[in-house]
């Protein structure tokens, strides 16, 4: 490893193979990096570091300056230099590694980083078995055995750790059964058990710890998508390292941390919802009114690996995102609208044969 520096652009890292010169880049779960050509290995650099959480009231405190939209690259290797939003990318002349200093582009320092696992070929794979397991999909999908189009990109996260307290009102159901009785235009009697539900009123106090409330920190990337590669095996985080992201591109965060901590605290609402009813007690509940309140609220920047593919269908293309340490695959998909339809005419004559039994009973 190299580091470039330019009096004109921040510093940043090449990865020069100490056997054959070309660039090294790392090989998803081998823990090195790795020469496509010669196959030399490098071990990923040794660091002191320790994953930390940091104060979110401190980065309130500073006195931060957004950084600039874009940086200059250049290369190492053949010196062209590349203007570019992304953390780390190949040269797009030579294909050389490189890789931002962070600190030099008034951007917060990914804290930790979930190294790639998942290669090439195993993505190939877990793309294929998710064709095949699509439901209403047409048969023809179940060929698709190749990715027109695929890269490694690490997409940015904020991960959330907070103490909260909430003051919750509300109201508890409990149920209760009334004897009803009708009479019929033939002049018949029935009674029947109908269920009731009395409503008192409820208050009081919930309190839980929550860690790492993860959270994207990019909405370019298929945000619709994107949460639901959850879950990701976040003790598995390491320490930043730059080298983890030679070879691959890894976007820089589009979501500033504050407004992240608000997403964070809409994810928390729903479980602390929860907790209330819990609370609440009875057979039925009402949350009306929580007033929250956050301590002790810490984050970090963590770098999680996705594969973003696209693959051909019926002269279509279709993006999908594979989870790079689980192989769970998000993602666009064709329906078929011959399988819904016989589906729905099925239920629908399922519905009817219900129908026709019941009335039948009835008759009898």
């Amino acid at each position: 490893m190299t580091e470039t520096t330019n009096p004109s652009a921040p510093a940043h890292r090449d990865y020069p193979c100490a056997q054959c010169g070309a660039s090294v880049r790392y090989a998803a779960g081998t823990g090195a990096l790795t020469c496509p050509y010669c196959g030399h290995t490098q071990e990923v650099a040794t660091t002191d570091r320790v994953v930390r959480e940091h104060d979110f009231a401190t980065l309130l405190a500073s006195d931060r300056e957004l950084p600039p939209d874009s940086h200059d690259y250049e290369c190492g290797t053949c010196g062209a230099v590349t203007t570019s939003d992304k953390l780390s990318q190949d040269c797009g002349f030579c294909g050389s590694a490189m890789v931002a200093e962070v600190e030099g582009l008034g951007l917060v320092t990914p804290e930790a980083v979930l190294p790639f696992a998942v290669d090439r070929p195993s993505m190939t794979t877990a793309l294929r078995r998710w064709a095949r397991t699509r439901w209403f999909a047409p048969s023809a999908l179940k060929k698709v055995t190749a990715v027109e189009r695929a890269h490694s990109v690490y997409l940015p996260h904020w991960t959330y750790d907070a103490q909260t307290t909430t003051d919750y009102a509300g109201q508890r159901g409990e149920h209760y059964w009334e004897t009803v009785t009708s009479t019929d235009s033939e002049g018949r009697t029935t009674t029947r058990q109908e269920r009731r539900t009395r409503w008192y009123h409820a208050s009081g106090r919930v309190a839980r710890f929550f860690d790492d409330v993860l959270i994207a920190g990019t909405g370019r990337v298929m945000p619709q998508h994107l949460a639901k590669l959850d879950p990701w095996p976040l003790a598995d985080a390491e320490p930043y390292r730059p080298d983890f992201l030679a070879g691959h591109e890894t976007l820089r965060y589009d979501v500033e941390p504050g407004a992240g901590l608000e997403v964070a605290k809409q994810k928390m609402a729903r479980v602390i919802t929860g907790d209330c009813e819990q609370d609440i007690g009875g057979d039925e509940q009402r949350v009306h009114h929580m007033d929250t309140r956050y301590s002790a609220v810490t984050f970090k920047l963590l770098l999680l690996p996705v594969w973003i593919a696209t693959y051909l269908y019926g002269g279509k293309a279709y993006q999908v995102l594979i989870n790079a340490r689980t192989s769970e695959v998000i993602g666009e998909r064709p329906w078929s609208a011959w399988k819904i339809a016989g589906a729905v005419a099925a239920a629908l004559a399922v519905v009817a044969a219900v129908v026709v039994l019941v009335h039948l009973n009835g008759s009898g």
